[in-house]
């Protein structure tokens, strides 16, 4: 099983059309629905403004998971790549550094054109929001360092659909991409603010917006920073004994 890497303007083109199509299609399609009938509802930015760092928060985690799950399996199981690395003097962390570092060079680079796809619709208007390319960065290296963990013990690729199903699809939906968590149950709040995304989303939108609640950012921020050292820990070790077998 390989995978095709596709001519970098050809990537760099689909990483401006894909926020480019959401954001015409929800954030001035369903956001113009939505003024209609509750003008105020969204505050001065609209839904868009509300939709686009949503969104830029879950393509990082999107990009992480893609880029952590089969091409990690794949040099692990069926192209052997990582054995024909250890053949050199390179160690297992030096594999996981590598492909860390390749990740957080994709996930600004797409986080990059994200950005500059909202600032054209005129929502990223203020020079803070460069400060959300680094969080989008830590928001999907945490995601990465805990699937190239988990994708180091399975020996099939059964799990990742699992893993799709009942963990990133629920928490594409109900992190506060879409919709504000007050509109949910208390329980599914709860349970939310938990999770590594909403915690990269609402920092993502305090910086994006310009209105950064500096009570609540540092804890935003030590969270997704344990969250992704945790992870680094697992993958450094699992990646290893995987390896060694």
């Amino acid at each position: 099983m390989s995978r095709t890497a596709q001519p970098p303007h050809r990537s760099l083109f689909f990483g401006f059309l894909q926020p480019f199509m959401f954001l015409t299609a929800m954030g001035l399609g369903i956001g113009g629905l939505l003024a209609r009938t509750n003008p105020n509802a969204f505050g001065p930015a609209g839904y868009i403004g509300f939709l686009g760092p949503g969104l830029l928060g879950a393509m990082a985690m999107q990009t992480a998971t893609f880029e952590s799950s089969y091409p990690i399996m794949n040099k692990i199981m069926w192209g052997r790549n990582y054995e024909a690395i250890l053949s050199t003097p390179l160690s297992t962390r030096n594999i996981l550094l590598g492909e860390l570092g390749w990740i957080g060079f994709r996930l600004m680079t797409v986080g990059t054109i994200f950005l500059a796809v909202l600032a054209l619709f005129r929502v990223a208007q203020t020079p803070l929001a460069l400060l959300s390319i680094p969080v989008i960065g830590l928001t999907g290296l945490g995601f990465s360092s805990w699937l190239i963990a988990f994708a180091a013990r399975q020996r099939n690729d059964v799990g990742f659909s699992w893993v799709f199903r009942f963990v990133i699809n629920p928490l594409f939906l109900f992190s506060g991409t879409f919709f504000p968590l007050a509109q949910m149950p208390q329980a599914v709040q709860v349970i939310a603010w938990f999770t590594p995304l909403f915690h990269g989303v609402e920092l993502m939108r305090g910086l994006v917006l310009g209105h950064l609640d500096l009570a609540t950012a540092p804890w935003h921020l030590a969270y997704l920073l344990v969250f992704f050292a945790v992870g680094l820990v697992l993958a450094d070790r699992s990646l290893a004994k995987r390896l060694a077998n």
